[in-house]
Formats: C-alpha cells, structure tokens, sequence
C-alpha cells in the first residue's frame, strides 16, 4: 500500500491531466460522477488532513507568529487582488469571475505542504501557515469574496461560511481529535491517504469538467490563460514578498508555494453553494486543481536546485546592476 500510495503522489499530476482531458474531449465517460458528491469528495480530502496534523504543528504559530502573520496577510490578499486583477482585465464573465475569486480568496491545500517538502522548503511554516489559514477561512473567505463580487453577482455570505465549516473544519478537527487519541492506528492508515486524496480530487475534477466540458470549450483559451497567471503571479509575488522580508531561503520557498497554490477543491465546491445560478463559476477551481499540480511538481523541481549560497549571490548581484 505504502508504495502504490507512493507512486500515486509521485505521478499526481499526470493523473489529474489525464483524468481531466478524458473528461474534457470524451465527457461521457465521466459523466457518471455525480457534481453532488464533490462535497463529500473534499471532506473525504480534509479529514485525510486532519489526520496528519498533530499539536505539535501549532507550536510555530506560538513561537514564531511573525512568520505565520505574514503568510496569512500575504494569501489573503496577494491572490485575491490578482485574481479581480486578471478577471477583470480579461473581461471575465460573471460566473468565470466568481470562479476565479473564489480560487483567490481560499486558503492553500494539503498540496502546498507536498510541494515544500519537494521544494527542500520549511515544511514546519508551510503546515503551520495552511493550519491557520484554512481556520481563518469561515470568515475570510466569504468576507474577501463579497467586497470583490456584491456589485457584480449575489453572493451568499452565509452559505460559504457554513459550507466551509461542514466541508473542511468538521472533518479536519475529527482528523485531529482521531490521530491524538489513536494515533498507533492512524500512523498505518496514513501511507494510504496520497492514494484516498488523489483519487478524491481526481473524481472532483473529473466531475466538474465532464458536466461543463462544452462550456469550458466555448470560452476559448482565456480563461486557462487566467488560470495559469494567477497561480504563476501567486508564486513570484510570494518569492518576492520573502527577498523584500530579508527571509531564510526555506521559508521562501514555503511562503511561495503557499501562496501560489489554493485549495481549489474548496472553491469548486463553494461555487455550486454560493452561485447555484452560475454554472461556469465552477470551472475555474477544476481548471485550477489541475494546473497546480503540473506546475507545483515543475517548481519543486526548480527550487531544490537553489541553495542559500545562490540565493545570496543573485541578490548581490542584482544590487550591483542597480
């Protein structure tokens, strides 16, 4: 099991590809994935992450919650901005610009902390700064989404914020609460979960894209050009942001991906809660948990060949041009 769950995470992003151009060109080999279980898809995801957290992992909000501060600022505004920023300046629909800020205004995923350990980057901040995120997302995420959407479409405030408590922090804190209590059990079951969450997001994606492949179609290249800019941005601004902040290289590499990378499952499902009516609103998130994991495998192998030694011989260098 240990290594049929191995090779699935090693090929993820493959997979998905696969997965999502079957049901993109041939969506009748999907279609019996119902768009109702993609809840239950993400909840499978969550308490797989709630599992592997342990209280242990909270200690650095307590010990270094400048680091953590600065990772909750940075999502919860560096990706929404650019998400109304490219929505705009594209001209997005309303239910692709839904899609695209509810992408935004999401807390990273499971995802993120994958790629930072790929990345050689602190997996300690990256778990830390997903932890606290996604807790903050009850409130921050319908918040953020209605100042950037109330003019344009209806936004339920109220039903986001009690789909993410029933979709992401319930199964999360079970995960918790199981792992603390029996966590002989739970070391076993944990080399299945890479298996149990790609399957969940290979289904969520599979499910989306089948039931709006000819609407994904008629939209033309845009909004996968959006797609991709949003979480290429996503990774220079958080790369950016942490040579501006003098930080270790480790952190950031974690702060890049976890800024780059969103729990785009999250906002798949939100779309169907908060905008019934706007059937493209979905789209975005699956176009995007496609994408992430291509290009998080591509950075991670890309960040491990930096070392603090070229870090620091780029930023001398770029000094001494100015």
């Amino acid at each position: 099991m240990k290594q049929i769950s191995s090779f699935i995470g090693k090929y993820m992003a493959i997979i998905v590809l696969v997965v999502a151009a079957l049901a993109l060109f041939k969506p009748g080999t999907c279609l019996w994935i119902q768009t109702s279980w993609i809840n239950y898809l993400l909840m499978i995801v969550m308490f797989g992450m709630g599992l592997t957290i342990k209280p242990e992992d909270f200690v650095l909000v307590f010990t270094h919650p400048k680091d953590i501060l600065i990772g909750c600022i940075a999502q919860f505004t560096i990706m929404p901005l650019l998400a109304f920023i490219l929505g705009k300046t594209f001209g997005l629909e309303a239910g692709l610009l839904a899609g695209v800020i509810l992408v935004g205004t999401c807390p990273g995923g499971t995802s993120s902390n994958v790629i930072t350990y790929l990345s050689e980057g602190d997996v300690a901040l990256s778990v830390g700064m997903t932890s606290v995120n996604t807790l903050l997302a009850p409130l921050l995420t319908p918040v953020i989404t209605y100042l950037f959407l109330h003019t344009t479409v209806s936004v339920d405030v109220l039903a986001m914020f009690l789909s993410i408590i029933k979709v992401v922090i319930i199964p999360i804190a079970l995960g918790f609460v199981i792992n603390h209590f029996f966590g002989k059990f739970t070391t076993k079951v944990k080399e299945a979960l890479p298996l149990v969450s790609v399957l969940a997001i290979t289904l969520i994606v599979a499910a989306v894209v089948s039931h709006n492949s000819q609407q994904i179609l008629t939209t033309g290249a845009v909004i996968f050009v959006v797609v991709i800019l949003h979480n290429l941005l996503g990774y220079s601004c958080g790369l950016l942001l942490g040579i501006a902040l003098k930080l270790p290289l480790a952190k950031k590499k974690a702060l890049s991906v976890e800024i780059g990378m969103q729990n785009s499952g999250l906002a798949t499902s939100l779309a169907a809660t908060a905008f019934p009516n706007l059937a493209m609103a979905t789209v975005p998130g699956a176009i995007f948990s496609v994408w992430h994991n291509i290009s998080g495998a591509l950075l991670a192998n890309i960040y491990r060949r930096m070392t603090e030694e070229k870090d620091v011989a780029v930023v001398r260098k770029l000094k001494i041009e100015m």
